[in-house]
């Protein structure tokens, strides 16, 4: 049923083969009972560019192919025929700079974007008839061989299995687990089930329902003391449904100095920050990007040789665009693993905290090293945070999400939402799939929602109640509150709810409410406009909106 391909490199010679069995490898391979495996056995010393399967499959007008994203901000959902994954825009590949800023959250350097008909996804993808809830399944069992992609073309009418193996060298007699794979059809439910706690084996989250406060999306870095003690007690007016405050980024002096608070935003030092918040009856969370140290930060001037170098250049190797421009310090250094023991022992024990968001966690994997590919890079570094914050919760943000399936306790499933509900003009110019966008954030808190109590924990970012410091009507900031709350169980707000009218309070607390909500449908019946159909507390409801603007009939819902 599928045609084999590999292409490797050999003393500096590249070279691809098509046959189980050549002169640099044996690929034993086997299908039967719904499962798909594949194993390579060197018989020469070699690296890896690429390997896959491709098989014949015939696509229709009806047909949507379910595509899962890089990592927790890129657009996932189901795609047909006149669809396409946009990628970078051209005109960031002026020069290497702007290529390397566009790119840098994504996999625009090594997958495909742009084609009409052809869409890729990670960890698992599937098939689904338009109307109907029936799905069939492919997944990988686990990432830490590398990213398994999931590939359809619509146009060629070809479906194809890939592993991101790159940089993966093999000596001869070594043995490789390419691929371990399910298939599943069946009804949309009993797949996810069967897939997630069946072939993958993840347990039920230690946490199903966190609802409270995250700092971030009303005051950025510029959070203090007497912000975070006014926001936390404005939290009173709906303590009966919050069990969680969390202080995000702008704490800290710099990004990567994780153990130098800013004394003067500051005073009394963030474990009297954490007590505050237990007075409340909550947990504490703090957000950290564990990897990442920016330009100007202390860390980086005092150890360079913790970062990670690109490939081809030897210049350290850009993580993340933001904050003036940031680094990402390597795992398999032995000295940054000891900094960071000691940085999640401080927020941890020392200072009392209970959970930590842990960001920006792409970086560490954006190029293959040291004879390991993207996703063994990937799992190596979600096994190290694990291992380090031990018992306490971890809520993971830009992250591929197949390495830390089962593993992290939560985590982001979309992108950030935007304080403007109209996409802004560099959303509108497809610069990236990971930007800040209200409508990409809809997208995946719907069409990932079934991560949510399998997985992890679901967080599909925030919602918006305040008047001021937003661009959102009332419409949309309801609609943003319901989608949210019904696709997954990680709920935030950043605003003040001490300013909040007894309206705005009441439909805080019901969007924080632990409800029993199950998705029957959710699909686009137009180019913009989402038909969600639910049951919440047994009771059947129908959301139907336009995904650009926000309008909908989202008053009768509630």
């Amino acid at each position: 049923m599928y045609k084999f391909y590999a292409e490797i490199s050999k003393e500096g010679a590249i070279s691809g083969h098509s046959t189980f069995e050549n002169e640099d490898f044996v690929f034993d391979f086997s299908e039967s009972d719904g499962k798909i495996k594949g194993t390579v056995t060197a018989l020469t010393d070699f690296t890896f560019r690429s390997i896959s399967l491709t098989a014949e499959r015939e696509y229709g007008f009806d047909d949507l192919f379910y595509a899962n994203g890089y990592q927790s901000w890129t657009t996932s959902r189901e795609f047909c025929q006149s669809d396409y994954l946009h990628g970078i825009i051209k005109f960031s590949k002026i020069s290497k700079f702007t290529e390397d800023l566009a790119s840098v959250t994504g996999d625009y350097k090594f997958a495909s974007y742009g084609e009409t008909g052809v869409f890729h996804s990670y960890t698992y993808c599937y098939f689904r008839k338009r109307g109907q809830r029936g799905i069939t399944l492919y997944g990988s069992k686990s990432e830490r061989k590398g990213f398994t992609v999931f590939e359809a073309d619509m146009n060629k009418n070809t479906f194809k299995i890939y592993k991101d193996i790159e940089g993966v060298s093999l000596k001869s007699g070594e043995t490789y687990e390419v691929f371990d794979i399910i298939e599943l059809t069946g009804d949309f439910d009993s797949v996810m089930d069967g897939y997630f706690f069946g072939f993958v084996g993840c347990k039920k989250p230690r946490e199903r329902h966190l609802a409270g406060y995250t700092s971030w999306y009303n005051y950025f870095q510029k959070i203090n003391e007497q912000i975070i003690l006014r926001d936390l007690n404005g939290m009173d007016r709906a303590s009966e449904e919050v069990n969680i405050f969390q202080i995000d980024d702008g704490y800290e002096s710099a990004v990567g100095d994780w153990l130098r608070v800013d004394a003067e935003k500051f005073p009394n030092g963030m474990k009297y920050i954490a007590d505050k918040i237990h007075e409340k009856g909550y947990k504490a969370g703090i957000w950290l990007a564990p990897f990442n140290a920016q330009r100007s930060s202390a860390i980086l001037a005092a150890h360079p040789d913790w970062v990670i170098r690109d490939n081809e250049t030897g210049k350290p190797l850009l993580g993340c665009p933001g904050w003036g421009g940031a680094y990402t310090f390597d795992i398999y250094n032995e000295e940054f693993k000891a900094y960071l023991k000691t940085v999640f022992d401080t927020y941890l024990n020392s200072w009392g905290y209970d959970m930590v968001k842990l960001d920006f966690l792409y970086s560490q994997c954006m190029q293959p090293r040291n004879g390991k590919s993207r996703g063994e890079i990937m799992c190596d570094a979600v096994d190290l945070l694990r291992e380090l914050v031990g018992d306490k919760l971890i809520l993971g943000c830009g992250v591929p999400l197949g390495a830390c399936i089962g593993i992290f306790d939560a985590c982001r499933i979309g992108c950030d939402a935007n304080k403007n509900f109209v996409e802004p003009f560099y959303n509108k110019l497809g610069l990236n799939c990971e930007l800040p966008s209200c409508q990409n954030a809809i997208n995946n808190a719907i069409f990932r929602s079934h991560l949510d109590g399998r997985a992890f924990t679901s967080d599909p970012d925030v919602f918006f109640l305040r008047n001021t410091n937003i661009k959102f009507n009332l419409q949309q900031k309801l609609l943003l509150g319901k989608i949210n709350a019904v696709c997954g169980n990680v709920l935030f707000v950043s605003d003040n709810a001490g300013d909040y009218d007894e309206q705005t309070v009441a439909y805080l607390k019901d969007f924080f409410k632990d409800k029993d909500y199950k998705i029957k449908m959710a699909e686009y019946v137009s180019r913009d406009v989402m038909l969600l159909e639910f049951s919440e507390d047994g009771v059947e409801k129908q959301l139907k909106f336009n995904v650009k603007n926000g309008n909908s009939n989202i008053g009768k819902v509630l």
